[in-house]
């Protein structure tokens, strides 16, 4: 009789550990999802000629924001549903920032040598919250490290907001901020070897 209700209440832990677990994953997942929707919708923009350089700089701006507060939301290990809620509003005005940006009479050059460096930098961006979302649904990275990645997708967007803020973008921007990138894709392959711990 103890035996049986031990192993019910072992069980029962068990069930509750694996479904924590799963809301886990697809928590983060879902917020780096939308990272990854994001900045495949400024790509786009930038592509097709709905955004300017300057104006993907400054949605680049508000990336760097969202993903600073994911570093700092997930650098405890845990997102609490208020962080959830609040991670939700900045992710949805981002949104509609992109949405109004893409929508106003303002263009882009999409041919221009510029907008192409721009093009290719937010590509990577894409690429890297890929490589992010992959890890976190493999089960290879851990909340602390998807925050520590976040912190430093920040630090590449920023770099991006920085270079195209006056609407043109260098190559010597963009050498800096292919190097960001570089270090960046270094800490993720790292990180997503390493395990999740």
């Amino acid at each position: 009789m103890r035996t049986r209700i031990l192993m019910t209440s072992l069980v029962a832990s068990m069930s509750l550990w694996l479904f924590a677990s799963a809301a886990f994953a697809q928590t983060t997942a879902s917020t780096v999802q939308r990272d990854v929707n994001q900045q495949t919708r400024i790509e786009q923009g930038l592509k097709n000629g709905s955004l300017s350089i300057r104006e993907a700089a400054r949605l680049e701006g508000e990336q760097t924001r969202i993903d600073r507060l994911q570093a700092r939301d997930l650098k405890d290990g845990n997102l609490s549903p208020q962080e959830r809620a609040q991670l939700n509003t900045a992710q949805n005005k981002a949104s509609r920032d992109i949405n109004g940006a893409e929508n106003n009479r303002t263009t882009g050059n999409p041919q221009s040598a510029s907008s192409q460096r721009m093009q290719a930098d937010v590509a990577r961006n894409v690429g890297q919250e890929k490589r992010i979302e992959q890890g976190v649904n493999a089960g290879e990275l851990s909340r602390r490290e998807v925050g520590g990645l976040e912190r430093g997708q920040a630090h590449v967007d920023h770099k991006e907001a920085v270079a195209g803020h006056d609407g043109y973008v260098s190559k010597h921007e963009q050498a800096g901020v292919q190097r960001a990138d570089n270090h960046q894709s270094r800490r993720i392959h790292r990180e997503k070897v390493h395990g999740a711990g």
